[in-house]
């Protein structure tokens, strides 16, 4: 595949490149690239927001290229800083190492083993003395951190911002230093990090990495991006019929960022699929379902996804459940009135608690008695009294 080829393969779906003359230069040598991506290991699982810069990364490897899948088992502990508001808890060393194992264990549902490097940051970090360490955050002033948006609006709101997290980006920088790195890949959350990885090769004499940003998949709430903190998350891992069923309490316009960001299909095929929805010659209830299979196909095979599907029309669309009811989502830990309330089912919390405890409640076609008992994780469809209807993503 000659060089424009590939390029237009790797710009599909990225946000900027930093800078593509740079990276047309480095794939005209003809050797394979190394392609780094850092995942800090701050929960356990991945979900399909990780996903996202997961498929570019295979999309460099169908191309001849070897990627590196780091585990931040070190700046996991700092905590990335990115994003947030306030300053991150750090994470325990046994917290990390547990939730760096189900990531080194999920990671091929997506990539090569052959042409994956799996590493952990402590490999280096573990090794580097203080005096290193030192000259390594002598490469950045104060004044170029407080560049960084979330940085400087901490700062001027008179935030508190730790110094330990001023260590985060400079330790990512250097991870691209340790490994040479050629690309480095990430969310456009990160770009601030990635930046400082170029300029820290360049700091140590190597030639800078060419930077590729992407979206970030926004979670079931609709609202936020994909977190596992904020529970709005479908996991890699959950079974088959716990992503069918999350994909599937998707609003209709949401659907079709899932289907930008993480369908395999070609770009043609997605506009054709959403100009027959809007000219109601598809009904979005069967686009999403083709979605929701795929997904399911891609981490639990053909047949699970074909069952998934079956099981939730069974449950969701017989027995006189409409298609269009109200669809919301929820932690795993929720007061199940504080959910009805806020979906509109009911006035107040208290006619809520008098409501389940009379048996006015059902999940799932099951009577649902304990005010008090959450939830299990996966889809449920709620029915309070004869009409008031909910889909409900737990988890």
């Amino acid at each position: 595949m000659d060089i424009e080829q590939q390029l237009a393969i790797i710009k599909r779906g990225v946000v900027e490149l930093l800078s593509e003359d740079e990276l047309r230069r480095k794939l005209a040598r003809g050797t394979p690239l190394r392609v780094k991506v850092g995942f800090d290991p701050t929960a356990p699982d991945l979900h399909l927001g990780h996903t996202v810069v997961m498929r570019k990364m295979r999309q460099f490897q169908d191309l001849g290229h070897v990627v590196i899948f780091l585990i931040g088992d070190f700046t996991g502990r700092i905590g990335d800083p990115s994003g947030r508001s306030k300053t991150r808890v750090p994470l325990s060393e046994e917290q990390i190492r547990e939730n760096a194992e189900t990531y080194a264990r999920q990671v091929f549902k997506v990539l090569d083993p052959e042409r994956t490097e799996l590493l952990f940051n402590s490999e280096w970090f573990g090794k580097l003395g203080a005096d290193e360490f030192v000259k390594m955050a002598a490469t950045h002033t104060v004044a170029r951190m407080l560049e960084r948006d979330d940085f400087e609006k901490r700062y001027r709101s008179q935030q508190p911002i730790s110094i330990h997290e001023f260590l985060y980006p400079l330790c990512q920088g250097y991870d691209s230093v340790a490994l040479r790195a050629d690309v480095e890949l990430g969310g456009t959350d990160q770009k601030f990090n990635l930046l400082v990885g170029r300029n820290m090769q360049e700091h140590y004499g190597q030639e800078p990495q060419c930077v590729l940003t992407l979206p970030l998949l926004v979670g079931l709430d609709g609202v936020n991006k994909m977190s596992k903190s904020l529970g709005n998350y479908i996991g890699v891992d959950e079974p088959a019929k716990d992503i069918f069923g999350k994909v599937m309490s998707l609003s209709d316009e949401l659907m079709w960022s899932y289907y930008e960001l993480l369908s395999a299909l070609p770009q043609g095929d997605v506009d054709r699929r959403r100009l027959d929805v809007e000219e109601e010659r598809l009904h979005p209830k069967a686009a999403k379902e083709e979605l929701a299979q795929e997904l399911v196909a891609r981490y639990h095979g053909e047949d699970a996804a074909r069952e998934a599907r079956r099981a939730f029309n069974a449950v969701f669309v017989a027995g006189g459940v409409p298609d269009d009811i109200p669809e919301a989502a929820c932690p795993v830990d929720h007061f199940l009135p504080a959910v009805l309330v806020d979906a509109g089912l009911s006035p107040s919390r208290g006619e809520a608690r008098r409501n389940i405890r009379s048996g006015a409640l059902t999940v799932d076609g099951q009577k649902w008695m304990d005010e008090m008992q959450p939830l299990p994780s996966g889809v449920h469809v709620l029915k309070l009294g004869k009409k008031g209807f909910l889909r409900l993503a737990v988890g």
